[in-house]
């Protein structure tokens, strides 16, 4: 049986306990949730701590022409990804850290595994309003959070801190990324940073831990950049 390295404490704190990795999402991206799943599959299995950051696909995006450079339906997409990070950024401020990784699970349990994206994409004239409504209802009381927490998306005095964790995220990577982003240790003298992996399905069992020890190992190489070959299959989600 493999041997789990995942055993050492690394980094900052959050509420008295270390983190080991800084998890940057935007809730619509479905390599985010993929990868994001894998992690949890980690966290389930050792004593990994993982934070729950905010990065913007509609920030990272708002220099590039939306009409030439995406398919039609990534505006409204992506304006939906920067509504439901003011909400989890709410969450943040109500519950913290849980609340915000309860939040994001149950998001994106209705978005990318129960299919609303795919329902998006395939008809970018779909009236979105009572979708997100019912989307957003749904998925903050099945996390236990306030039903008030809704209001938030129309909120911009969350927008500065989704705008600087987008920032911090960038700043970590270089620009020319997506998401989701991962830092390792941070806050650290061994702190890395890489976006991605991009996979198209969520490793489980102990082939999780491996792969997470062989990202972080990469990570830490001084001068590594970039290693890709095209996807193999569409995403599942299962």
């Amino acid at each position: 049986m493999p041997t789990m390295r995942l055993s050492l404490k690394i980094s900052t704190r959050l509420a008295g306990v270390a983190v080991d990795l800084d998890f940057f999402f935007d809730p619509v991206c479905p390599w985010a949730w993929i990868t994001s799943r894998w992690v949890t599959e980690v966290a389930e299995q050792t004593d990994y701590q993982i934070e729950w950051r905010f990065i913007s696909l509609k920030i990272i995006n708002e220099d590039r022409d939306y009409g030439t450079d995406f398919p039609t339906y990534y505006p409204t997409v992506h304006g939906l990804g920067f509504s439901l990070l003011r909400i989890c950024a709410a969450a943040r401020k109500s519950g913290g850290n849980q609340a915000v990784a309860s939040l994001y699970t149950e998001l994106g349990n209705r978005i990318h595994t129960g299919g609303l994206s795919k329902k998006i994409a395939a008809d970018p004239g779909l009236d979105l309003a009572p979708l997100r409504s019912s989307l957003i209802s749904e998925a903050i009381t099945a996390s236990g959070l306030d039903p008030k927490l809704a209001a938030a998306g129309e909120d911009e005095s969350y927008d500065e801190l989704i705008r600087t964790e987008t920032e911090t995220a960038l700043t970590r990577t270089g620009k020319d990324v997506g998401t989701p982003i991962l830092t390792f240790a941070p806050g650290t003298d061994t702190e890395n940073s890489l976006f991605g992996p991009v996979i198209a399905t969520i490793p489980r069992g102990a082939q999780a831990v491996e792969l997470l020890d062989a990202v972080r190992t990469m990570a830490a190489v001084p001068g590594f950049a970039e290693l890709k070959r095209s996807l193999r299959a569409a995403p599942s989600f299962e």
